[in-house]
């Protein structure tokens, strides 16, 4: 469904964020993009979704294709009607706004009797938010903001769902209730989704598939259980080493024999 090849990114045309990154996205599908803070998985979700500009970034080699449809010079508005919803980091909701008007600020492009029955889907996958549909959206928990935005970007019918660090400032229990209902939304409604997280001991329990970045390269890829269970995925990201806390790839056991990754 969504294939990246090859991806070259830089910014100011002098800094090289992400090199020769290639992944995939099946559909039907849950992918985890994981890494550490500055590893260049935020810089790939830019490419993906046409937002590299707003901080002068620029593809400089390689292809990002949605349904063997070209998005690296479309703009961002262009990729969302072609059926790509961003969850952005942070929520970045209007703050001033109930939650119903922010869901239906989220279909703007759609016509109105279906941002209805989005609406309604979206209470069922949040019954939290049909209470509170009044409230304005500020004075929500984080949580509670949390569920708006994922529910906002279903209001465009997106093909594809992606979500930008979805557990980021919430506690475990809350986390937990997100990623169910992110799973709820692939099994029971098919959605594609790809998840960029720090987090990856949550994201690898739901991916199908995820790739490990580090210094703007894949270092590691592979079908969720084997990765899981890969003691150079647990040393590195889920700071299972003797320190109990994640390191670079450079510094696990294995680094010598892989060392082709980084290269």
């Amino acid at each position: 469904m969504l294939v990246v090849e090859t991806l070259q990114v830089m910014y100011d045309r002098s800094i090289e964020a992400v090199r020769n990154i290639s992944l995939r996205v099946e559909e039907g599908t849950i992918v985890g993009l994981l890494g550490t803070n500055g590893g260049g998985k935020s810089t790939v979700l830019k490419a993906v979704t046409g937002t590299l500009e707003v901080e002068d970034g620029e593809i400089m080699a390689g292809s990002v294709r949605l349904l063997d449809r070209d998005l690296s010079r479309m703009t961002s508005d262009q990729i969302v009607r072609q059926g790509i919803a961003l969850v952005p980091e942070g929520r970045r909701m209007f703050d001033t706004l109930t939650v119903e008007e922010n869901l239906r600020a989220g279909g703007h492009i759609m016509p109105r009797a279906v941002v209805d029955v989005n609406i309604e889907r979206a209470y069922m996958l949040f019954p939290r938010l049909k209470e509170k549909r009044l409230a304005v959206s500020g004075y929500l928990s984080g949580g509670e903001q949390q569920m708006v935005a994922i529910a906002r970007a279903l209001m465009s019918d997106p093909k594809m769902l992606i979500l930008d660090e979805p557990s980021l400032g919430l506690a475990p229990l809350i986390v937990a209730d997100i990623y169910a209902a992110i799973q709820r939304l692939n099994q029971e409604h098919g959605m594609t989704i790809l998840v960029v997280e720090q987090n990856a001991r949550t994201a690898i329990s739901i991916c199908d598939y995820a790739y490990v970045i580090e210094n703007g390269a894949v270092v590691l890829d592979g079908n969720a259980d084997a990765l899981a269970a890969n003691p150079d995925f647990q040393d590195f990201i889920l700071g299972m080493g003797e320190n109990r806390q994640a390191r670079s790839m450079r510094d696990v056991k294995h680094y010598k024999r892989r060392k082709r990754w980084l290269s």
